[in-house]
């Protein structure tokens, strides 16, 4: 007799700023009706409570996909479970095609060069999740395949409307190197015409790779009638004012980034556990340090890992070249409501830094923390806190992670490690620690 097909757990979603619910089956609900540039809204996922169960896959989006917001909305469509895998497998052999690489799983282990050079014990230690081995070297696609399955469905479904005659809608995304390569990389996979819009210093290696795979790309100089903020930002939304699809890694761009970015998590508090109970220790991760730049990652990986019941103490780490969370932080607690009433004080909270960013880190030098409103409630839940380091702790714990793992990982990819640095007084020798790798040192 064949196992019960079990529905999708994703209801819904619902408005963390306003309330405002949209139901599952809509279409290319990327945003709150409410929301606009100078007041943001974010929607988030609102699901029914499920244990936490992965099928036997080496491709994450197949072992989640009952958990999946774009899985649930696929059977809304009507679409089978064998056709929502089917769809899948085949968007990830493209890939794979373009890349070299699908999505897989990628490694946790307990690093025992880096837990000795920062004097942990043999019952704690550093675990090392390994997001290098993702396709296109980071753990950026894993945010942008939820919005690509999403697409081919309502395409597939004849819901599409393309604003241009020519065809397809162009995708449209602000970054300064790894989500541009991420989302030109399924842009490829999809046959789908992308236009990225990168800082004017982008690296002159990964714009030669966004014109290899087909990318138009758009170089942004700040100007001076433009309001503050991220001149790839204004330019993005403005493409997707004139009808171009928002694929974002920033939440109030596109909430469905969220959808996909949790399989990091869901990945880490699986493996950890299981690594925990073969050396008979207690299955806790006690605190996860994630580097953040606009906020998806460490929204995602802490919500991920705290649906399997770990809810390890969340840390944010910034460059202090560029550090609006901490300062939302410190403006959410004193707020007369506290962080629970942040969400209808957006502005309160979040604006641009000010100054010229600037860190060896440069793919966390976002001048807004555009998901800051989850990461400041998950730390909040959590005990948590922000880490704001020097920059001469980005550069220590770049090599130290390099030296000491043999990852070819990036300074952007290696932050979170500065903020173990910076903390590591205040954490026990005994304490389980977490940080993610997650960009791949481009060379040439």
């Amino acid at each position: 007799m064949n196992p019960p097909v079990l529905p999708p757990v994703v209801t819904g979603l619902r408005c963390a700023v306003c309330g405002e619910r949209v139901p599952i089956s809509q279409p290319f609900s990327w945003t709150c009706p409410g929301s606009s540039a100078s007041s943001p809204h974010l929607l988030r996922f609102e699901r029914n409570l499920a244990p936490l169960r992965a099928v036997d896959d080496a491709n994450p989006f197949v072992s989640f996909r009952r958990y999946l917001a774009w899985d649930a909305f696929a059977a809304a469509c009507g679409l089978s479970v064998d056709e929502r895998i089917d769809l899948i497998r085949s968007l990830d052999a493209a890939v794979e095609s373009v890349d070299g690489s699908g999505f897989r799983w990628t490694p946790l282990q307990r690093s025992g060069a880096l837990s000795d050079a920062l004097g942990f014990s043999e019952h704690g230690g550093v675990w090392v999740k390994d997001d290098t081995r993702n396709v296109a070297g980071s753990h950026k696609a894993r945010h942008l395949m939820s919005i690509a399955l999403h697409l081919l469905v309502a395409e597939r479904q004849g819901m599409v409307s393309w604003a241009h005659e020519s065809g397809r809608s162009p995708l449209a995304i602000a970054s300064c190197g790894n989500a541009a390569l991420a989302a030109s990389t399924l842009a490829a996979a999809m046959c789908w015409p992308i236009s990225v819009f990168v800082p004017e210093r982008a690296d002159g290696a990964v714009v030669d790779r966004l014109h290899q795979l087909g990318a138009t790309v758009v170089r942004c100089p700040r100007r001076a009638e433009d309001p503050p903020g991220d001149p790839c930002v204004h330019r993005f939304r403005e493409a997707v004012g004139a009808g171009a699809i928002p694929f974002a890694v920033q939440g109030p761009e596109n909430a469905w980034c969220h959808d996909g970015g949790r399989t990091i998590g869901w990945e880490l508090a699986i493996q950890y556990e299981l690594a925990q109970n073969d050396r008979s220790q207690p299955a806790m991760l006690d605190r996860l340090f994630v580097q953040v730049g606009g906020g998806a990652l460490a929204s995602c990986a802490w919500s991920g890992a705290a649906d399997q019941g770990t809810v390890p103490v969340l840390h944010a780490v910034q460059a202090e070249g560029c550090a609006p969370l901490e300062r939302s932080w410190r403006h959410a607690l004193a707020l007369d409501g506290g962080v629970a009433s942040a969400g209808t004080h957006w502005r309160e909270c979040m604006w641009p830094w000010e100054q010229e960013p600037a860190s060896a880190a440069d793919g966390i030098l976002d001048d807004e923390t555009y998901d800051w409103l989850p990461i400041v409630q998950a730390m909040a839940a959590s005990d948590g806190s922000p880490v704001v380091v020097p920059e001469a702790l980005i550069v220590e714990a770049h090599a130290l992670a390099r030296s000491s793992t043999g990852i070819d990982v990036s300074p952007t990819g290696s932050a979170g490690l500065a903020g173990v640095l910076a903390m590591r007084h205040q954490i026990d020798p005994d304490e389980n620690i977490a940080v993610l790798f997650t960009g791949v040192q481009r060379h040439g």
